[in-house]
């Protein structure tokens, strides 16, 4: 990753990160290569039945199993790719490059942010940091035994389920190759103009923390980043928002279309880790204010509300319908829509 200039230093952040990363499930050797191999046999199989749900293909006519990299990585691993993606599309502030002191602050900043998130993140699809034209699909492995245990869920089940949710972004990306150019020039928009703004300096850690999380699909804290832009800076920043909420939504449906024919206990796993969900939203104490920290309750928002829309577009105008939103970038939804799907639908469909 590019290093030398910018306002954080992501290969301080990353190591930071990596150091403080809680360890994962206690396994055997056996069960860790297991995990490994079935992690990576479940994105393989998951990648033709999200196509098929979702009546997604690649643009360029690519295979579905072959829309991704797959990677089944460690907390630590996944902690370092997520530095490498921030450090990708926060490239218009290397120009503002701090003193060391500065940018090893704002690195401790990231660095415990992405060590707590690696914690709970179970899948990822990176399409901004890709050197072959596919996007990197990572699976964290520990977290996946983690949940799986902790849910009481079958585990082959569990991680095609997973895998369904990441594939289906690859399929997204892959049948709108536009699509990742086009957050990685909204980012680019903010980020210049907070370039300009130097009020915005001395929370450079914070800002770039939100910002990178809304733009990334991971979790993002709304209140407290809207709270340092401007009125143009906020309606990008929303606009990034509707889309995320469209591109999680799309994924959580799909990975429950499948049904139990493909999944089994896909109901069983659905209901469990719902009411998972919920229990941590009503966590309190220090459990609560790292959920606020972390934006977790915000993101879990953007999860149903975009499911909603999903389902709400499929009823009114089928799957074909729905389509049309990967066509180009007018017709994604803007922030209002994915609380009225009827009026996406109205000004797409007609």
């Amino acid at each position: 990753m590019d290093n030398a200039e910018g306002p954080v230093d992501w290969e301080l952040a990353a190591r930071i990160a990596g150091r403080l990363a809680a360890p994962g499930p206690v396994a055997d050797r056996a069960e860790l290569i297991a995990l490994v191999d079935d992690l990576r046999d479940a994105a393989g199989r998951a990648a033709a039945h999200a196509s098929a749900i979702t009546g997604l293909t690649a643009a360029d006519g690519t295979p579905p199993e072959l829309v991704s990299t797959v990677l089944v990585v460690d907390r630590p691993r996944w902690a370092l790719a997520n530095a490498e993606v921030f450090a990708a599309m926060t490239g218009p502030l290397a120009a503002t490059t701090p003193s060391s002191a500065t940018r090893s602050a704002a690195a401790l900043q990231v660095g415990g942010v992405l060590a707590l998130l690696s914690g709970k993140v179970l899948g990822q699809f990176d399409p901004f940091t890709s050197h072959d034209g596919r996007g990197r699909l990572l699976l964290v492995a520990p977290n996946v035994l983690h949940h799986e245990r902790r849910l009481k869920v079958d585990p082959s089940d569990f991680r095609l389920w997973v895998a369904l949710h990441e594939q289906t972004h690859a399929l997204q990306f892959a049948a709108a190759p536009w699509l990742a150019d086009h957050l990685r020039s909204r980012a680019a928009e903010l980020m210049t103009d907070l370039a300009g703004d130097k009020s915005l300096v001395p929370r450079v850690g914070e800002l770039l923390q939100a910002v990178g999380r809304a733009v990334t699909g991971g979790a993002d804290d709304g209140a407290g980043v809207l709270d340092l832009l401007s009125a143009r800076q906020r309606e990008v920043f929303e606009e990034v928002g509707a889309v995320m909420a469209l591109l999680e939504g799309h994924a959580d449906v799909a990975m429950d279309e499948v049904g139990p024919r493909v999944v089994p206990s896909v109901r069983k796993i659905r209901k469990a880790f719902e009411a998972r969900r919920d229990e941590a939203a009503k966590a309190r104490g220090v459990d609560r204010v790292l959920r606020r920290l972390l934006g977790l309750d915000t993101k879990l928002a953007q999860y149903r509300d975009g499911a909603a829309f999903v389902r709400a577009v499929r009823k009114d105008v089928g799957i074909e319908g729905l389509n049309a939103v990967w066509t180009s970038a007018e017709r994604l939804p803007l922030p209002q829509e994915i609380s009225d799907p009827r009026a996406w639908v109205r000004r797409v469909h007609g």
